[in-house]
């Protein structure tokens, strides 16, 4: 099948080798992300671009990266106006605060369903994050495109039945895009196809492990590693996604 533009990081994340082509693909788009936000010729100066990021914020963890990104300056601007923003919010939250009387047994409930409007207010900005939104509808249209090679692309098919499969957090939503993007009979063939894979490979990473640990008796001293002196962060992504090995993205310079 010919190579479009747009299955390009799909056939390049299965090419990869990586224990889970997902976790190749979110690794490059939140990096693209973080590049676009606050890199050296980034959006972060455009007025439109800061509108949105000022009203969405981003999340601790992006806060947290983009921190150790590089870019103090960078940062300092996007804190300035999300702070302006975010101050003008809270003194409307404020003013919308009223105190709520509650019965003895909604106070022995505990039931956290009555909130205040600052705690509304607080809450909704504990999910709000611009590169997770972004982030979020390109993994949909990467998805999308997973199930459009599967089904057209037969060399993709086999790369991926011949590949090590994904990690555990990532399987479980191609298993659930599945019912939206097959036929039930294809659904059948895609998890006949998939579900050796997956048990092929968890099996694989168990027997690093396992040999990673028998490395460090000294009957083995000299013995040869075979493919297990990455197996911890290998065996972490597998369960969880993602690269715990990693060092944070810095800006290029």
């Amino acid at each position: 099948m010919k190579e479009k533009l747009y299955t390009i990081p799909l056939n390049d994340a299965v090419n990869a080798n990586d224990e889970c082509p997902f976790c190749f693909i979110e690794r490059n788009v939140e990096q693209d992300l973080l590049d676009y936000c606050i890199g050296s010729g980034s959006s972060y100066m455009e007025k439109d671009m800061r509108a949105i990021t000022d009203e969405k914020g981003f999340c601790k963890d992006h806060f947290n990266k983009m921190f150790h990104y590089g870019n103090a300056l960078g940062n300092a601007w996007i804190l300035k106006t999300h702070y302006q923003k975010t101050i003008k919010d809270m003194k409307t939250a404020f003013k919308g605060c009223k105190p709520v009387k509650l019965s003895l047994g909604e106070k022995l409930s505990k039931s956290g369903e009555i909130k205040n409007s600052v705690a509304i207010w607080a809450d909704k900005r504990k999910c709000s994050c611009y590169i997770c939104e972004e982030f979020a509808k390109t993994y949909d249209r990467y998805m999308d495109t997973f199930f459009y090679l599967y089904k057209e692309d037969p060399a993709f098919r086999e790369k991926l039945m011949n590949g090590k499969g994904f990690c555990i957090t990532h399987f479980g939503d191609v298993c659930e895009a599945s019912v939206r993007h097959l036929k039930e009979k294809e659904q059948e063939q895609f998890f006949n196809d998939m579900f050796p894979v997956m048990e092929k490979n968890m099996d694989r990473i168990y027997e690093d492990v396992s040999w990673f640990i028998e490395k460090f008796d000294y009957k083995n001293i000299n013995a040869d590693w075979k493919d297990s002196k990455d197996a911890l962060q290998r065996g972490m992504q597998k369960l969880k996604g993602g690269y715990p090995a990693d060092g944070y993205y810095q800006m290029k310079k």
